[in-house]
């Protein structure tokens, strides 16, 4: 939501969740060709200290589960930016510092690279 928020204050519209698209994309720029994914960091192993949390019990089970996002994630970055999308990762850690993520956010809407960033 914070994201969304952001986004939207700054003058861009978007659509959520298009079924239409590789990984089903949080927020979707279609006039930019540009697609905002917001990760939490545990589900899809952030190098920060929520992304590195180890559960102690089921460990192999939540592994292996964490392990196939982040594979299923590559692979459906790697297709969008085939079909011409510029694609941002935002991790949840990141919107605790509103100032950095909104600089960001403008960064990545205003660049006119087809990659500019992924994470």
């Amino acid at each position: 939501m914070i994201v969304r928020s952001l986004v939207h204050r700054m003058g861009y519209r978007y659509a959520l969740h298009r079924t239409d698209l590789p990984g089903k994309p949080d927020l979707v720029l279609t006039r930019h060709r540009k697609i905002i994914f917001v990760h939490g960091c545990f589900w899809h192993m952030h190098r920060c200290c929520y992304g590195s949390v180890k559960p102690a019990t089921n460990s192999q089970f939540w592994e292996s589960k964490r392990q196939g996002n982040v594979a299923r994630d590559k692979r459906n970055i790697r297709e969008l930016r085939g079909a011409g999308w510029s694609v941002l990762i935002v991790w949840e850690c990141e919107t605790r510092n509103m100032h950095a993520l909104s600089l960001r956010l403008v960064r990545f809407l205003n660049s006119r690279d087809s990659h500019p960033e992924n994470s």
